[in-house]
């Protein structure tokens, strides 16, 4: 999900110091790869809940234990072992992976939220196993400033790959904190560094139009980024995704391959294929009770308050319709997804409109 690396009030920014300052410090498990404790639920409760102080604001329900990760350190990160000489580095909010080869580090993404940690991250682990510490090769998953606003940390030696369109993206933003990439590709690439590869692939535009499928083959891993969010309903508007279509179709393009541990790029822990599954399962029944609502929410009764004020008419018919289709789908999935009560309606809104301006539906052709 995009956010603004350059503004002083980000909203991301907040919130993993937030997540640093009250998760519980754990070791991290550097070389066994052993589970490591969980945020403490005491924790979740209280940032789901109103304020102590009455202050009026809303009450969530409490985020299922499942779907947190392990604790941060006294550092705000966590690194773990994927598989073999794969790691992941998380600050309970975005999510990062390196590789470690012969050669050097290879790192995939570099999120301004976890910033210089990543650097630390991958030092603690080459202290651990006696490799090099040298990031000499960072993968863009796509442009936003969230997943690769930290990427000009590691100078201009690096070398950078991504998709065609991120490179255009990114010579577009202009930022230094995000280089662009040296090294692109249109459809596949493949990536070889110190007896190690990587399967770069663009399925067309998702959550982004250079948004890609990074498959580590010998890992059992993808790393696919801001579409699924294991144990977590999907943040505002599907993730501010741009293709809502795309977004949709993308799931169903990562369990065509073969893996077993999934980096999605947020929250505290890594994904597994059920997670997807639940996913599409929670997507399937929103746009089902999307179709029912919009049988069913009368759109006359707006047009009749609000005249030929068709902003008005439009506006209020729709919240109507979005708040009838969603809450049927946010009871169903309180407990197993967490948030599923704070951002369905937003989604619910992204999908109505796409069923409506992508698909047709409701739009018949006047006589």
């Amino acid at each position: 999900m995009s956010s603004s690396f350059e503004s002083g009030t980000d909203r991301r920014s907040f919130l993993a110091r937030v997540a640093a300052a009250t998760a519980v410090p754990a070791a991290a498990a550097l070389v066994a790869g052993g589970a490591a404790t969980p945020a403490s639920a005491a924790t979740a409760g209280a940032s789901s809940s109103g304020s102590s102080a009455g202050d009026g604001l809303p009450d969530y329900a409490p985020v299922p234990a499942g779907s947190l990760g392990p604790a941060v350190n006294s550092q705000g990160y966590y690194v773990g072992r994927v598989k073999h000489n794969l790691y992941w580095v998380t600050d309970g909010d975005y999510q990062a992976a390196f590789l470690t080869t012969r050669e050097g580090v290879v790192l995939f993404d570099a999120p301004p939220t976890i910033g210089h940690n990543l650097q630390r991250a991958v030092d603690e682990i080459a202290a651990a196993n006696g490799t090099s510490n040298k990031v000499t090769h960072i993968v863009h998953s796509h442009h936003h400033s969230d997943h690769v606003g930290a990427s000009g940390l590691f100078g201009r030696d690096v070398v950078r790959i991504g998709h065609e369109e991120n490179r255009r993206l990114l010579l577009r933003d202009n930022n230094p904190n995000k280089p662009a990439p040296d090294v692109t590709f249109a459809d596949r690439y493949m990536l070889h560094v110190g007896g190690e590869r990587v399967e770069l692939s663009h399925h067309g535009s998702n959550h982004s139009p250079d948004n890609i499928f990074i498959r580590f083959p010998h890992h059992d891993t993808l790393m696919l980024v801001d579409i699924t969010i294991p144990g977590w309903a999907p943040f505002g508007a599907l993730n501010y995704s741009e293709d809502i279509q795309g977004y949709l179709s993308a799931p169903a393009k990562a369990l065509s391959y073969p893996w077993k541990h999934h980096i999605a790029g947020h929250m505290g822990r890594l994904g597994r294929r059920a997670d997807v599954a639940v996913h599409q399962q929670y997507i399937d029944d929103l746009t089902a009770s999307i179709k029912q609502a919009l049988g069913t929410v009368d759109y006359g009764v707006y047009a009749a308050k609000y005249g030929n004020n068709i902003w008005a008419v439009v506006k209020t018919w729709l919240d109507e319709v979005c708040r009838q289709a969603a809450a049927p789908v946010a009871a169903k999935y309180t407990g197993t997804l967490a948030a599923a009560d704070v951002f369905t309606e937003s989604s619910a809104f992204s999908l109505v409109e796409s069923l409506r301006l992508d698909l047709g539906l409701g739009s018949a052709i006047h006589d």
